[in-house]
């Protein structure tokens, strides 16, 4: 009789803890960090204060923030601060207003039917590559040197990108969705509503982002032709004068205001699009 305790292995110690894997299905979604822009803002800030008190950044080329801080109160002071300021919000509003809307009409139009994308699209495509601040002289002899012009301008540098991003977004939805709603017996226009709509709102917002930086640009450029107020022709004065503090101060003007208008349109994408977190 064979003894089988002896071909048997040794006991061997006891198994270790299983050990929790990590979850792994965040889909790189970005955690926010709060107070790194705001130190790193805060940092070049005082590097360039510092800078130009030292000598090391030349006033005459780039005078000191405290100095550009100086002429921003003396336009407050004056009053004329809310005179340009107001001046350019408004063509802003109008112009980007405008093109967002018949923007997102057409470029709609153009995903949905046939008959407009064989019409429209071989005509957005040859005016899109345009410059827009090219076509600002034909603007003036059409709607004359006041508001009319400025705001023509400022319009077609949205409309067009919205128009794009709007089709090339109805586009990119899911075509079982929209089989799905048909065989759900729902109306073209519910549809549309609930199901075309939404898809694409993702494309339409980034749209209006480009669109929204276009607009600022292109109001900069309209109002440095033949405007008395606005700061586009604060920030041309300025320049005319070497008046670099006050050139300073009006281009932080024009950041605050992008910056601002980033703000409301991310509002905006993390209200309508929370369905995507």
């Amino acid at each position: 009789m064979t003894d089988t305790t002896a071909s048997r292995p040794p006991a061997t110690a006891a198994a270790a803890p299983a050990r929790e894997v990590p979850f792994r299905g965040g889909g790189f979604v970005t955690r926010p960090r709060r107070f790194v822009g705001l130190a790193v803002f805060v940092a070049l800030i005082a590097f360039w204060e510092w800078g130009s008190r030292a000598g090391f950044i030349s006033a005459l080329v780039l005078p000191a923030p405290s100095e550009a801080w100086a002429a921003f109160m003396d336009l407050v002071n004056s009053g004329n601060l809310f005179k340009h300021l107001g001046a350019s919000l408004q063509r802003l509003v109008l112009g980007f207003a405008a093109g967002f809307t018949v923007g997102l009409a057409v470029g709609t139009a153009i995903g949905l039917f046939s008959v407009a994308r064989a019409g429209l699209t071989p005509l957005v495509s040859a005016i899109f590559p345009i410059p827009k601040i090219a076509l600002l002289p034909l603007f003036i002899i059409w709607f004359g040197i006041g508001e009319g012009s400025k705001v023509a301008t400022i319009f077609f540098g949205c409309f067009f990108p919205m128009v794009i991003a709007t089709y090339g977004g109805i586009d990119s939805v899911d075509r079982t969705l929209i089989r799905m709603g048909q065989s759900f017996g729902l109306s073209r226009l519910d549809i549309i509503r609930k199901i075309v709509l939404p898809a694409a709102l993702p494309a339409i917002l980034s749209g209006m982002r480009i669109s929204a930086s276009i607009a600022i640009i292109l109001l900069v450029a309209a109002e440095m032709i033949g405007a008395e107020y606005g700061i586009g022709a604060y920030v041309l004065l300025a320049g005319n004068l070497m008046a670099t503090d006050q050139l300073i101060a009006g281009v932080a003007m024009l950041s605050v205001l992008g910056l601002t208008v980033n703000f409301l349109i991310s509002q905006a994408e993390r209200r309508l699009l929370s369905w995507r977190n």
